[in-house]
């Protein structure tokens, strides 16, 4: 999506037309953040506002904004929680740059957001004002002080009466502002009430009536008193689709791909950002036919998945970068017994427990190397909240195909957001097929590999003749210990040959842009988006720059070679570290480049380059943007 645009502007007709009789600004797309302390309830109404966006036809994307502890202090830059919603006319592919308009619930939360340069000259502001008349002095010195400033930045500022307006309702204002919030943008935005008040009845209605009346009084009280007092209407125009649309973040989007494939088993241990994933599972796998296990720990969890594999299911085990460590073990026996299982792996931010509400690009090379000896394994990286969903059913059968693991990279920036994309039709051939119990011949090894393939049948303990001892140690085809020579090296070559096999199967990636040019950047993950739209915006100038996003990383895919040919420079743009080449402290033979580009160096020679930030939050494409046209002096 381009930079925003005003379309228009109109009165408003009659029927909307309010009582401070605002102009409606028509827009392609529009920006807005919803900040609070911890524990105030700003995620969920900025949850809310994108499906409901989404729902009424609008392409959205969503940014969880998480503190990194579980109870910060309150009135501080380091507490700051909510959620960017970027609403669009059509489809919306990443978080955008600066911010339009901004809900705060306290002064000093905004600060956090500045210091991430998420406003800009112009952010509209609503404040609350409760804190001018706080009894602290200090408090209403701040709180007075904060606003100077923000009139200095060139912020426009309301200062609304958000917890004078909620005691009219509820008790606790502290529990029911950020619908009366929702309820205000809903005015602004022009959103239908009514599809609110179905979200707040979905949301809760585990908690009774009482409460979902509660919620939805504040929704229509912030929303009126919006009408009444707000000279601000923002329409974002739809594109209208024949297609039937679901609107969900990237965790639910792969829970759902676990059950499409007909998993049955999903075993793992909390951890942040991935631990939604199981709490979608726990509440709706049984439909399915699935069993959910919370493990003691990490690698237990991947123990017991392992234990399901060799009894012929093909389990999921979902975690972190953290996690994902101390699962490698496991990882290594599953490639030596040739179990398959499918490992999901949220990445967030390193090293060791590092930014764990916060995303990164981090475990790239951890994935595809970090084992004891040599465990070639399939690594894919889906680039988007749908491909959440697909590359897991994917997983499934490309895990039981070639007798392994299967590991798929997403990250905090997929598995919080939240985007409306085409409802998926589920299709019978994504399941898993029942467990073949007929008998196995005696003469077939558990692992008689195919030379041409690596792959072997999968014999199932329970079968009639298909019972063998799995083990770790090295091994020939009928799985007996063994340490000539000769049979490890045909154990490893057949191993590794189930690679080649897949890598055969596999199409060239599709350039984004020309076929040829001054610059190919290239990416992986949840950075596409925002890759594709620094791209447009350059090559609306005449840029000749080109991308290029991987999804398949091990094996890599097909082709690149001649697709980097074509391009007198290659770069890649990832959230993870790398040395920038004008470090004065760094020399070529020591510069650290971005993972990526380590791996597409490696394997292609090519004198791949590297831009990459680890901020802890997504990419801006304007951030992405400058760089471009600095390497291409425009």
């Amino acid at each position: 999506m381009s930079q925003p645009e005003a379309l228009s502007r109109g009165d408003e007709s009659p029927d909307t037309a309010s009582a401070v009789s605002p102009q409606t600004q028509i827009v392609s797309q529009h920006i807005v953040e919803i900040v609070s302390d911890s524990g105030e309830g700003a995620q969920t109404a900025g949850q809310m506002f994108g499906t409901v966006s989404a729902k009424m036809g609008n392409g959205v994307w969503t940014v969880e904004i998480i503190p990194a502890e579980i109870e910060p202090p309150h009135r501080s830059r380091s507490g700051a929680s909510g959620n960017r919603i970027r609403i669009g006319r059509e489809a919306v592919t990443n978080m955008g740059d600066a911010a339009d308009v901004v809900v705060a619930f306290n002064e000093q939360v905004l600060y956090s957001r500045i210091d991430v340069n998420a406003l800009k000259p112009g952010t509209t502001l609503f404040i609350e004002s409760k804190w001018a008349d706080d009894p602290d002095e200090a408090v209403r010195e701040q709180y007075a002080e904060a606003l100077a400033d923000f009139r200095e930045r060139g912020y426009q500022i309301h200062e609304v009466p958000m917890e004078q307006e909620c005691l009219r309702i509820v008790p606790d204002p502290r529990r029911g502002k950020n619908m009366w919030v929702l309820g205000l943008l809903c005015a602004i935005y022009e959103r239908d009430v009514s599809h609110v008040h179905a979200e707040i009845e979905q949301k809760f209605k585990r908690k009774g009536q009482k409460i979902i009346d509660a919620n939805v009084a504040l929704v229509d009280a912030g929303y009126a008193w919006a009408r009444e007092n707000i000279p601000l209407r923002i329409r974002v125009p739809v594109s209208p689709t024949a297609e039937p649309q679901v609107v969900m973040n990237g965790n639910r989007a792969a829970a759902l791909g676990i059950m499409a494939a007909g998993i049955e088993v999903c075993s793992m241990y909390p951890i942040t950002p991935a631990t939604s994933v199981s709490h979608y599972l726990a509440a709706a796998f049984h439909k399915s036919g699935g069993m959910i296990h919370q493990a003691e720990d990490e690698i237990s969890a991947i123990g017991f998945a392992l234990g399901a594999s060799y009894a012929g299911k093909t389990p999921v085990t979902v975690t972190s970068g953290p996690g994902f460590a101390l699962k490698t073990e496991f990882i290594a026996l599953a490639v030596m017994a040739e179990l398959p299982i499918v490992i999901i792996v949220v990445q967030r931010g390193g090293p060791s427990t590092g930014l764990p509400t916060r995303v990164e690009q981090g475990e790239l090379l951890a994935a595809l190397f970090a084992s004891p000896g040599d465990v070639p394994k399939i690594v894919m990286a889906p680039s988007t909240i749908e491909e959440c969903f697909h590359f897991t059913v994917t997983a499934r059968k490309l895990a039981e195909t070639f007798r392994g693991p299967v590991i798929v990279l997403t990250d905090a920036n997929l598995a919080t957001g939240q985007a409306p994309f085409s409802r998926p039709e589920v299709q019978e051939d994504w399941l898993a097929p029942p467990i073949d119990q007929s008998e196995w011949d005696p003469t077939v090894a558990p692992y008689q590999w195919d030379p041409a393939t690596g792959l072997s049948q999968r014999p199932i303990p329970g079968q009639r003749n298909g019972m063998y001892v799995l083990t770790g140690l090295a091994h020939d085809e009928r799985s007996k210990v063994a340490y000539e020579s000769e049979i490890n090296q045909r154990a490893m070559k057949m191993r590794s040959r189930k690679l080649h096999t897949l890598f055969r199967t596999l199409k060239p990636p599709k350039v984004y842009g020309d076929p040829e040019g001054d610059l190919l950047v290239v990416g992986w993950g949840s950075t596409r988006g925002a890759i594709e739209e620094a791209v447009d915006r350059v090559r609306q100038d005449g840029g000749k720059v080109s991308a290029l996003h991987l999804r398949i990383l091990s094996p890599l895919e097909p082709g690149l070679d001649e697709i980097f040919k074509r391009f007198k420079n290659i770069m890649t743009v990832e959230i993870n570290y790398s040395d920038d080449e004008d470090d004065p402290y760094t020399v070529p033979e020591t510069r650290r480049y971005a993972q990526l580009a380590w791996v597409l160096r490696a394997r292609t020679l090519a004198p791949v380059d590297c831009w990459s930030r680890v901020p802890g939050i997504p990419l801006p494409p304007g951030q992405i943007e400058a760089e471009l046209r600095r390497r291409l002096g425009l």
